[in-house]
């Protein structure tokens, strides 16, 4: 997808593309967003981008995955440290709208993504999906949740994170992430059943 640098001074100009992508795109969008803004935002002399990137669509669908990557490696500690399973997702989506609040573009841009790059659209959420299927799994195999956890379950978990963080992150931060993330976890443990019953 995109020119591999061999220096190091390339690997960082790289990077330095793919945050100036993110703020052209997240502000802007695909369409209006312009690889001379990226450049410019990058401090790239003009055509300097080509030396990493054949278009405009190569660098967005770049970012894409870029993106998954970023939320992949943000989550890994905090999921690597919990107790169980429950505070698995409780962090989670606390991180989710932490990082979304520090990268509201992201939402323009993995919406677009169903229209521009709509297999890295796709790829996205089902890595989304497999990371909270094998946790559940490994939750059903300790105990710790019913055992019947399947596909179902883990595309409605990622429902409920991608609005959360969308209504929580972009659109208004007032609530804080740990309130929301209790209140959905207790959902997740307690169902929506009255206690009376």
């Amino acid at each position: 997808m995109r020119k591999v640098p061999r220096t190091r001074r390339g690997r960082e100009t790289l990077v330095t593309i793919m945050e100036a992508a993110l703020q052209e795109f997240g502000e802007k969008g695909f369409h209006e967003g312009s690889i001379s803004e990226i450049s410019r935002r990058a401090n790239l002399a003009p055509g300097g981008i080509y030396n990493y990137f054949d278009s405009k669509d190569e660098i967005f669908r770049a970012l894409v995955t870029d993106i998954n990557v970023q939320f992949r490696d943000q989550i890994a500690a905090q999921v690597r440290t919990a107790a169980d399973e429950m505070t698995a997702e409780k962090r989670v989506l606390e991180t989710g709208i932490n990082f979304v609040r520090q990268h509201k573009g992201i939402y323009r841009i993995v919406t677009e993504a169903e229209f521009i790059y709509p297999e890295g659209h796709r790829a996205l959420y089902e890595a989304l999906v497999e990371r909270v299927g094998n946790r559940l799994r490994d939750g059903a195999l300790s105990g710790e949740i019913r055992p019947d956890v399947g596909e179902i379950h883990a595309w409605a978990i990622i429902g409920i994170n991608v609005m959360l963080a969308l209504r929580y992150g972009v659109w208004a931060a007032d609530e804080a992430p740990d309130r929301v993330s209790a209140v959905v976890n207790d959902m997740l443990k307690h169902g929506l059943n009255s206690r009376t019953t």
